[in-house]
């Protein structure tokens, strides 16, 4: 047990993120431990493609050339690696990083944690009575139309922090959560047992502040006008101390910022409500609370923990049919016609088999256009199919531009693009329940011995998230004005399957009873009509002056497999801030109040 507080540096948010922060971060200032988050959901199906393809492959080959560079510096500064970049195959990533450094000659121990890939137990696991259902609608995954092609249970942190105190420098992974990235490394280094709930709780919520790299500095942030260094935002630091209170920071030559308003928008992010399951703890963030610690530096206190459920969350993805996607364009007047047109040509002798025919506007043309662009409006035509028979029949390529002649004025297509024909695989998601007591959860070590990282002996049933009374009416006892809600407020949207979340919030106190009171279930309703027919949960978080919904089913059954152009939600958000709400005047910047969206 150390009794300074751990600082882990995160390097990646996900697969794509770019490339050079390796060199950034350990040019920056120092850190025990850097993290890498690659793993997406989607992105284990498409590393499980390239698996089957060749299983010697299934992970994220370029983090060993990210990594190349700097064996020698990591060796002799002491700092640890944990990631997820292993994929489905997390044992090949170890072997082509122990190969590496044998080459290069430096002294450096990989372990790797292993078991999450759970795909070809899916038949012992239903035989044995498991009926993997979704967690959705509840219905079993025999009920599924497709075949399963990727299956990774979600691993918490122990197998992490077992590797590390066997002396690992390295740590691979595959499917464990991304927040187990730093939740590992800090048990370890804090030395706590398996049941230092509130410890463990917070050392969660660090890791889910952090692993989405500059997010929390900045990135994806509707306050990013006003944040310095925006062209390269760095990436964050935890320091997570004995008690698993933390300071959110950055390093000091990066561009971005932390705020409590930054962190905010990582901790409303993805989330399901004030209660965040995790495999090692659940994480209460009721009483969560933010305070500036310094320039770049915000505390986070005030976090519980009590026992995980005994189920862990299991990834299952599988190949629902086929697509086809294009977009094409149409500009100036009369628009409403043109589409009306357009998609009843395209619509027209549609060939059996074609179960969607998706055909979405966007964009709207401005009345007196500065440029040819501004009078210009997209149309994503989607296909769906079973087969691959029935797109090629659809031929969307010839459809599509067989209109030119024939259809409206000011109808293009991108010529730099092209048109496609060629049918993709449409991959379903299906996020399934698994005993934790099932999943193989264990750590090779460097010199190959294996040590099994036992499930949790307390569990928790998974009780309702909390209840929040709906407001009343907003009283307002001045002049109002409609205005855009992002005047006011900042909010920060995601995906969890096919659900997504969306977190709204003030940074001013004076504005927090109006936000409340203002954004009820109803009234999201009547802001996003797309959720007139959904479930919809509100919860609150008045420690953060923020409201938070669950939109369930806007994404259909994931991201990977509905028909929406903003496949995972990701503008939400923005969308709801573009809304116009009946604001208080004396609130509104400009007319009596600060802007408080800062």
């Amino acid at each position: 047990m150390r009794e300074r507080a751990i600082r882990i540096g995160d390097f990646s948010g996900y697969l794509g993120d770019r490339f050079s922060a390796v060199d950034e971060v350990l040019a920056g200032d120092p850190v025990d431990v850097l993290i890498g988050d690659y793993l997406a959901e989607i992105t284990l199906a498409a590393l499980s493609v390239r698996y089957r393809r060749d299983p010697a492959r299934g992970y994220v080959e370029y983090f060993v050339d990210q990594l190349r560079p700097h064996l020698a510096t990591l060796a002799e500064r002491g700092v640890k690696v944990v990631t997820n970049a292993g994929g489905f195959h997390p044992a090949a990533l170890a072997s082509a990083l122990r190969e590496l450094i044998a080459a290069e000659g430096v002294a450096l121990r990989v372990a790797h944690v292993e078991g999450d890939n759970v795909l070809d137990r899916l038949a012992a696991y239903q035989q044995a009575g498991h009926r993997l259902e979704n967690l959705d609608s509840g219905a079993a995954l025999t009920e599924w139309d497709a075949d399963p092609m990727a299956a990774n249970a979600y691993l918490g942190g122990w197998g992490i922090a077992e590797a590390l105190a066997g002396g690992a420098d390295i740590v691979v992974c595959g499917r464990v959560t991304d927040a187990s990235l730093t939740a590992g490394p800090a048990a370890w280094w804090h030395g706590w047992g398996r049941e230092d709930w509130d410890a463990l709780a917070g050392a969660v919520l660090a890791g889910h502040i952090i692993e989405c790299g500059p997010h929390a500095t900045g990135g994806n942030f509707s306050g990013f006008t006003r944040v310095p260094g925006m062209l390269v935002p760095g990436f964050p630091i935890a320091e997570i101390d004995a008690a698993g209170d933390s300071v959110i920071t950055k390093h000091a030559h990066d561009g971005g910022t932390v705020t409590t308003d930054t962190v905010t928008a990582q901790i409303v992010y993805e989330i399901q409500g004030p209660a965040y399951l995790n495999p090692d703890v659940t994480v209460h963030l009721d009483e969560v609370a933010l305070e500036l610690d310094g320039p770049d530096r915000v505390r986070v206190s005030g976090t519980t923990g009590s026992p995980p459920p005994p189920t862990t969350k299991v990834a299952v993805f599988g190949q629902l049919g086929h697509q086809v996607v294009n977009t094409v364009f149409v500009t100036g007047l009369d628009v409403d016609a043109k589409v009306d047109l357009l998609r009843a040509q395209i619509g027209r002798d549609v060939p059996e088999g074609v179960t969607d025919l998706d055909i979405t506007r966007i964009g709207t043309a401005a009345a007196d256009p500065s440029t040819q662009w501004d009078a210009t409006v997209g149309l994503r035509v989607m296909a769906t199919a079973a087969e691959k028979a029935p797109l090629e029949r659809f031929d969307a390529a010839a459809r599509l531009g067989s209109l030119y002649l024939q259809s409206v004025p000011g109808y293009f297509h991108d010529g730099g693009a092209g048109l496609t024909s060629t049918p993709r695989p449409r991959i379903d998601y299906w996020p399934a329940l698994l005993p934790m007591s099932e999943v193989p959860h264990r750590v090779v070590l460097a010199d190959g011995s294996v040590v099994d990282v036992k499930p949790p002996v307390r569990t928790e049933p998974v009780a309702p998230q909390p209840a929040h009374p709906e407001p009343g009416k907003p009283a307002t006892t001045g002049g109002t004005r409609s205005a855009p809600l992002g005047l006011l407020a900042h909010a920060r949207s995601g995906d969890k399957g096919g659900n997504s979340n969306v977190g709204v919030w003030v940074s001013d106190d004076r504005a927090w009873p109006w936000l409340r009171e203002a954004l009820s279930t109803e009234a999201l309703r009547e802001l996003m009509p797309e959720c007139a027919d959904l479930p919809v949960v509100r919860h609150e978080f008045p420690n953060l002056r923020a409201v938070h919904f669950v939109l369930r089913g806007l994404l259909g059954t994931g991201g990977s497999s509905n028909l929406r152009v903003d496949q995972v939600g990701k503008a939400v958000g923005e969308y709801l801030r573009a809304k116009h709400v009946t604001i208080p005047v004396e609130l509104l910047p400009g007319e009596g109040g600060n802007h408080v969206a800062d």
